[in-house]
């Protein structure tokens, strides 16, 4: 429940309870990371000059990680309506 809760307020009251065998397949690790890197970069390549002159493509492919359109799943009841901290919390991560 606190961790879904922490990820979507009020999903956890309006979804459906876990039952015996899903609560004993769930666990949540914690890990600590004492220490971590990453390749972090903005704005365009920095070849060398050398680079430049060779048959090479450079450039940048940006990511983005996006949420889309809720989607219903086809054999929902009918008049069940998107609850509104859904829809609050997708459009947040548009």
């Amino acid at each position: 429940e606190i961790f879904t809760e922490k990820l979507i307020p009020g999903r956890w009251a309006d979804a459906r309870m876990p039952n015996e065998t899903e609560t004993k397949a769930t666990h949540i690790v914690s890990v600590p990371i004492d220490l971590a890197s990453a390749k972090v970069r903005t704005g365009p390549p920095g070849d060398d000059d050398e680079d430049y002159a060779l048959d090479v493509w450079a450039g940048v492919l940006p990511m983005h990680t996006v949420f889309g359109d809720l989607q219903a799943d086809d054999q929902l009841k009918e008049g069940i309506e998107i609850p509104d901290y859904l829809r609050e919390y997708a459009a947040s991560k548009r």
